[in-house]
């Protein structure tokens, strides 16, 4: 009786763990998607669905701007924070080459102190920064704020001992960005672009602002339905400056999944939990609140991504979100299968929860984490 209970068990598990749509049928994934978009009243949706490593579907439905012209594969969209996810892939080639020690602290890349660049000066008195590594950058622990803008006086300060707690932070990545640019002397758009975009053909892919974007373009629009005008990034910021498609987002995740360009210690670090997570949610981020669930999924902090134990094992995403922006990208380790989505709307996180599920299956993703709140959406 014991054996029969397990194994229907075990094949219940599976069953839910299995995507809703797959090989033949995701003329009816994108029915869901037609379905969930006027649901949640999301305008523009991109979808990529990767499978054992490789790309299995990649849909663009609805609209792209106030005009009704229609979104495509191919069309720009703003990545918005999934920026950092793409940077630490590229943070981790230079780790696999020795460049870069994740564990060294900055000081020993930099030419000068930190403090003496005009960018940094904000830390002058404050000797914390010292202890600053890249592992502390990339894992959101270095202790400053998301930016320095939302500071009341505007100046960057670190707010918690670098290390011992996960605080979201851009700073934090674009002070990796700078440690990179001024220690190693690479320029990491370009570099990207030659490590990552050319050889994984993602021709509509750039750090920075390209004015072939133009006559094929996502603009964004707030949750009021409100309508404006794709931001042309004019400087490359590692935290969130890339623009793409859902097309080379597909090309992306694939290489992702199947550790494309790393060997496979530098992939096993890139999404090793380095720091667990205790926050009850991702913003704001020094909200003092704890939630135990966390441990229960093993919410942790891998370089630029974040990493749980689901029902298909452990998985790893990234989000991106501003005001006209909403996106995510959810891999499962060992079957190798993502899904990213690109809307062009403030809320797309309504529709998240049921498309991922029918997309790949049952992640169980901390959904409520991630955004502090989900939405509510028909389902």
């Amino acid at each position: 009786m014991r054996l029969a209970s397990s194994l229907v068990a075990g094949v219940l598990a599976a069953l839910f763990a299995a995507p809703a749509f797959a090989g033949q049928d995701y003329w009816k994934l994108d029915a869901e998607i037609d379905r969930l978009m006027a649901a949640g009243k999301i305008q523009g949706v991109g979808v990529a669905v990767i499978d054992n490593g490789k790309v299995a579907h990649v849909v663009a439905r609805g609209e792209r701007n106030a005009k009704g012209e229609p979104l495509q594969v191919d069309t720009i969209m703003y990545a918005a924070s999934l920026s950092k996810a793409v940077f630490s892939y590229y943070v981790m080639m230079l780790v696999d080459e020795g460049k870069l020690d994740l564990d060294k602290p900055i000081s020993a890349y930099l030419p000068l102190p930190l403090p003496e660049y005009k960018s940094y000066a904000d830390l002058a008195d404050d000797p914390r920064w010292q202890a600053i590594t890249p592992r502390m950058l990339m894992t959101h622990s270095a202790g400053f704020p998301n930016f320095r803008w939302l500071n009341t006086d505007e100046k960057l300060d670190i707010k918690l001992t670098p290390g011992t707690r996960y605080a979201y932070s851009g700073e934090g990545i674009n002070l990796m960005q700078f440690v990179i640019e001024q220690g190693l002397g690479l320029k990491v758009g370009e570099e990207m672009s030659r490590r990552l975009f050319q050889p994984l053909g993602m021709t509509r892919s750039s750090m920075i602002w390209r004015d072939d974007f133009a006559g094929n373009l996502a603009d964004g629009q707030h949750e009021d339905g409100k309508w404006e005008p794709h931001d042309e990034r004019s400087s490359v910021k590692a935290a969130g400056s890339l623009d793409t498609t859902i097309a080379d987002m597909a090309k992306l995740a694939a290489a992702m999944a199947s550790g494309w360009g790393l060997s496979p210690k530098a992939k096993a670090e890139w999404l090793k939990p380095s720091l667990r997570i205790v926050s009850a949610h991702e913003f704001p981020p020094f909200w003092s609140g704890e939630n135990p669930d966390n441990a229960r999924v093993g919410l942790a902090a891998g370089i630029g991504v974040v990493t749980f134990q689901g029902a298909q094992g452990r998985a790893f995403m990234k989000g991106g979100h501003n005001e006209i922006t909403d996106n995510i990208l959810v891999c499962v380790e060992k079957a190798r299968r993502c899904v990213v989505i690109l809307t062009n709307n403030e809320v797309g996180q309504r529709i998240f929860p049921p498309l991922v599920q029918a997309a790949i299956g049952e992640t169980g993703i901390p959904w409520a984490w991630e955004y502090n709140r989900v939405l509510p959406v028909a389902r």
